[in-house]
């Protein structure tokens, strides 16, 4: 991998698309066993599928990319925060874990790649419905689909380019979660006279916007930098942004704050109006 410019070669994509089939089937096994989950220190619930769904990714990304640090979920609540340069992966095992605990299919494996405070490189797998998105800053993003029960290898992913839509101003969707929306956002949905709203959970949210299915995603409430990296790079190589509620740049390594990786609020769109 050159560091100098992060581009991820198609080999080491392939590394890690396959090890979130792996980890798609890992998570699947357990849903279908019954999880069972615990509360982690910040009282968010983690279970066995998370913990085996990140050792499978941090395993692959060791073979993709061993020169890069890795920032992942379930190792920093373990205490484990390795030293980050300009360039290191973020890793969500289990995006949407109570949608997961609670019987819902928009979980997702996340792989974000940050430079420079920005994220140039996501990867990111529904093992429920079997859609897969990724994205690479001057690259563009694509789409596919892939039963990760059936297939095992990447290469049996057709990939479809993708790019947001033009939005028409009168008639914007919103993209919302299931499980976290504040009063906040319902006031900003309200306030933008938004028409049509599109449910969905974890960082398909994004996912959504890419792919022209949506317009506009309001979150007020936090997340953490593994939440957003992976969807906000396929977002903006699909041709969208994603801003601070205030119109700044969101950035990551956000490491040496009070909390460290907690992001701030912010608003994603698909294409200019």
């Amino acid at each position: 991998m050159t560091v100098m410019t992060s581009i991820m070669r198609p080999d080491q994509i392939d590394i890690l698309l396959d090890a979130m089939l792996a980890a798609g089937r890992a998570i699947l096994e357990v849903r279908d066993a019954g999880p069972k989950a615990r509360q982690k220190g910040d009282g968010s619930p983690v279970t066995i599928a998370d913990e085996r769904a990140e050792a499978i990714l941090l395993a692959a990304l060791t073979r993709a990319a061993p020169d890069i640090p890795v920032i992942a979920e379930e190792a920093v609540e373990a205490g484990h925060n390795p030293q980050t340069g300009e360039t290191f992966f973020l890793v969500d095992p289990l995006d949407g874990t109570k949608e997961f605990i609670g019987g819902g299919e928009d979980f997702t494996v996340n792989i974000g790649l940050i430079h420079q405070k920005r994220p140039v490189f996501g990867l990111i797998y529904a093992p429920a419905s079997g859609r897969v998105f990724g994205g690479q800053a001057g690259q563009g993003a694509w789409q596919g689909h892939i039963d990760c029960r059936l297939c095992d290898t990447a290469k049996e992913v057709a990939r479809t380019i993708m790019q947001v839509r033009r939005p028409d101003p009168q008639n914007l969707a919103a993209v919302a979660s299931y499980s976290h929306r504040p009063p906040q956002t319902d006031d900003w949905l309200t306030a933008h006279n938004i028409k049509t709203m599109v449910s969905a959970g974890s960082s398909l949210k994004f996912c959504l916007l890419a792919a022209g299915e949506a317009d506009v995603y309001p979150r007020h409430w936090p997340t953490m930098e593994w939440d957003t990296a992976a969807g906000q790079a396929i977002l903006e190589a699909a041709g969208g942004r994603v801003e601070t509620l205030d119109g700044a740049a969101f950035l990551y390594a956000k490491k040496t704050q009070e909390k460290p990786w907690l992001n701030p609020g912010f608003i994603a769109y698909g294409g200019q109006a």
